[in-house]
């Protein structure tokens, strides 16, 4: 490792001792790597000076090549959205939309208030049930 790190240094100086450059190769790219250690015959140590790339990077390849694994890059795929996520909102655009949104609004927030209520009286009389005081809460 120290050596990987001075041969390093003496081709890039203090900015390749920071680490590789974040560069996507592309399948042609990847194969022509893999070609030159799996057929030529370069140490992996100095085609990771020639491409500026990590060690494990390049046996990964090699791995995937000889198990006969595309060399492509993966696709990052967003999760599947969660159908209980709230959806996005939307500025009504007519008075009437407006006057439905508030509406719908009022109405849920009418239907939590009642559910409070309820759970403030249920609450209430299983105190009562036990000989307690309601508290003030």
């Amino acid at each position: 490792m120290v050596r990987q790190w001075y041969l390093r240094y003496e081709k890039y100086g203090e900015d390749g001792l920071r680490g590789t450059r974040s560069y996507h190769y592309s399948a042609v790219e990847k194969l022509s790597i893999v070609m030159e250690v799996e057929e030529k015959g370069i140490p992996l140590q100095e085609i990771c000076l020639r491409y500026d790339l990590n060690r494990t990077t390049i046996q990964e390849w090699l791995r995937k090549y000889r198990a006969g694994k595309t060399l492509e890059n993966r696709k990052q795929e967003r999760p599947p959205k969660d159908s209980m996520a709230r959806p996005k909102k939307k500025e009504p655009q007519t008075e009437l939309e407006k006057l439905q949104a508030e509406n719908l609004r009022l109405r849920a927030e009418n239907a939590l208030l009642k559910k409070v209520k309820a759970l403030v009286e249920e609450q209430k009389a299983r105190t009562l049930l036990n000989g307690q005081k309601p508290s003030t809460n």
